[in-house]
């Protein structure tokens, strides 16, 4: 037993040596401080970086039609999270009166929670739920984009823009556009009309004008044969999300490379889509200010049809208030074409939509003031 305790005493001596050395490595930092930094710069874009690109403030998403009437959330971010979220928009009528009572609570709070539009639909309102994400993500994109475009890892610093939705006789279209610089590098269809021969039609149309879209840079696209209406709201809708790309952009004029066209109408040849229906606005986006911006509402479902306003904001004033959407058809032509220059000089006047609705024409009016405010509420305060 005697002979062994040399060997003993030099594994405790090896073992003591390696403890010490063991000891003093872990009284070091882990690594190195400058490493840590560019360890969380390097983060997912779900991360810090993008919260702290989201622009404070109240924002509201696009109406969201839904098969019992439109849904329509706003938001307010601050430190790049949902603070507060409310529906301004959300069915009526009959039981919708009931459902939207136990729902829009509950869909509030899981927006707030979740931080996102990742929440689940409420038990018994499937429909509104589905429509208050669908605002909830519109309201969140515009934040992101008007927050200064630093959530985007890559060089070219991409953001992703949607449009507004617009109606079409067999059903929405609503596109989203991602830009990088000026340039469209992806477009898609996030509604398109659906049930029976138009789930074919979608199918056709959706890939190419997408691919149109990306290729033409614009929303000067032809049309897709045997798709016409479907094809008209996807260049309407696009042209919305070009519209509100300037505001991530960070300054230069709003006009942008596309809306300073002719205003040819529908399908106008590289103008805004829906310039030739401005009723007493005229003269399209080309003159506007270098510091200018053009900021076009979300649609505002009305009892003879949607109405969407597009305003000039500069130094801190509304300069101009077209309406791109007004009721149409039989008696609403007379009463649009009477109340719309009304309307619009009474924004400008006002300088916000606490404005007198027209005599005659209350749901015109009424319509114009909704998308008059959320025109505002992408000013960004």
């Amino acid at each position: 037993m005697k002979k062994s305790h040399p060997i003993r005493r030099a594994m405790l001596a090896t073992a003591a040596t390696v403890s010490g050395i063991v000891l003093v490595l872990s009284l070091k930092p882990a690594s190195d401080p400058s490493s840590d930094a560019s360890a969380q710069g390097g983060a997912s874009p779900q991360g810090g970086a993008e919260q702290s690109a989201v622009q404070d403030g109240a924002v509201t998403g696009a109406a969201s039609k839904t098969e019992y009437g439109p849904v329509q959330v706003r938001v307010t971010m601050s430190g790049g999270k949902i603070t507060k979220a409310e529906a301004v928009q959300k069915p009526q009528g009959g039981r919708s009166d009931q459902i939207s009572a136990d729902s829009i609570p509950k869909l509030n709070q899981a927006a707030v929670t979740a931080g996102s539009a990742d929440i689940d639909a409420v038990s018994g309102a499937t429909y509104t739920s589905a429509g208050y994400k669908k605002s909830l993500q519109s309201a969140l994109d515009k934040a992101a984009q008007s927050g200064g475009g630093g959530s985007s890892s890559g060089s070219a610093q991409a953001k992703t823009v949607t449009g507004d939705a617009v109606d079409t006789q067999y059903g929405p279209v609503q596109v989203r556009v991602t830009m990088a610089g000026d340039k469209i590098t992806k477009a898609e269809a996030v509604q398109m009309p659906k049930g029976g021969r138009s789930d074919q039609i979608s199918a056709n149309s959706a890939p190419k004008l997408n691919q149109a879209a990306v290729t033409a840079g614009s929303a000067d696209i032809d049309a897709v044969s045997g798709a016409s209406y479907t094809s008209a709201g996807y260049k309407k809708s696009l042209q919305s999300a070009l519209d509100k790309a300037p505001q991530s952009g960070g300054g230069g004029s709003a006009a942008g490379s596309g809306q300073a066209g002719s205003g040819s109408g529908s399908s106008g040849s590289g103008g805004s889509a829906d310039s030739g229906n401005g009723g007493g606005g005229g003269g399209g986006s080309a003159d506007v200010a270098p510091d200018a911006r053009v900021l076009t509402g979300a649609v505002a479902e009305t009892q003879y049809g949607p109405v969407q306003v597009r305003i000039t904001y500069n130094g801190g004033k509304i300069t101009k208030a077209e309406a791109v959407q007004k009721p149409k058809g039989g008696r609403s032509d007379q009463v649009s074409a009477n109340s719309i220059p009304k309307l619009n000089q009474a924004a400008v006047t006002a300088g916000s939509a606490d404005i007198d609705a027209v005599s005659g024409a209350s749901y015109t009016s009424a319509g114009y003031k909704k998308s008059l405010q959320n025109a505002l509420d992408q000013v960004g305060g």
